[in-house]
């Protein structure tokens, strides 16, 4: 019954060995509801923006090779197989992503400003700038995932009906968006982590 054997056990596992972390090193700060919320947050947005680059610096230029390749044995399996799981992945870690960063703003009575880039006072809110930055970002990343990505992809895919021209145009469009992500992954991450490390930016 080794954990490692399935992903969920893995996970589970991973949970595990971080409560028995957390109480070993006696850091009751690691306990409270903030630091729950942004370890949630960065769990996903690991997930999410790995599987952005995995799509952008991997299966994209694979599937560009496989069609290329006219002796072998093309994309199939990709687009039957991992394209869909990873899809899955890829748009609920988006969407976790984004509500446990808002619950993370709320928790800490940020949402507001972070929104208005810091500007609900007088001076600018560093913080709330920084932040609302990555913020204004990555909401617009999850409108591109749900909005532009999920619904061509399912159409590039074969999930749901559509003509040869309906599935050229979703597929550049997906393309298009899902390239945008990966710039404004960029900056991202520079404010999210610059509002909690010295609002570098």
């Amino acid at each position: 019954m080794n954990p490692l054997n399935s992903i969920g056990g893995t996970i589970g596992a991973g949970l595990v060995l971080a409560v028995i972390l957390v109480v070993l090193t006696g850091d009751n700060t690691a306990a409270d509801v903030g630091s729950l919320i942004i370890w949630l947050h960065v769990l996903a947005g690991i997930t999410w923006i790995g599987l952005l680059y995995y799509f952008n610096f991997v299966q994209v230029p694979a599937l560009g090779d496989a069609a290329s390749d006219e002796g072998g044995p093309g994309g199939a399996g990709i687009t039957k197989y991992v394209a869909p799981r990873a899809l899955w992945w890829f748009r609920w870690g988006a969407l976790f992503t984004w509500l446990t960063g808002a619950a993370f703003l709320l928790h800490r009575g940020q949402f507001d400003d972070a929104f208005a880039l810091g500007m609900l006072t007088d001076p600018i809110n560093a913080y709330g700038l920084t932040i609302g930055i990555g913020a204004w970002l990555g909401t617009i990343m999850l409108f591109n995932v749900w909005v532009l990505i999920w619904p061509n992809q399912k159409k590039v895919l074969g999930m749901v009906e559509a003509s040869a021209d309906e599935i050229a145009k979703g597929k550049r469009i997906a393309f298009l968006a899902s390239r945008s992500n990966t710039l404004m992954s960029i900056p991202m991450v520079m404010s999210m982590v610059g509002a909690h490390h010295g609002f570098f930016m």
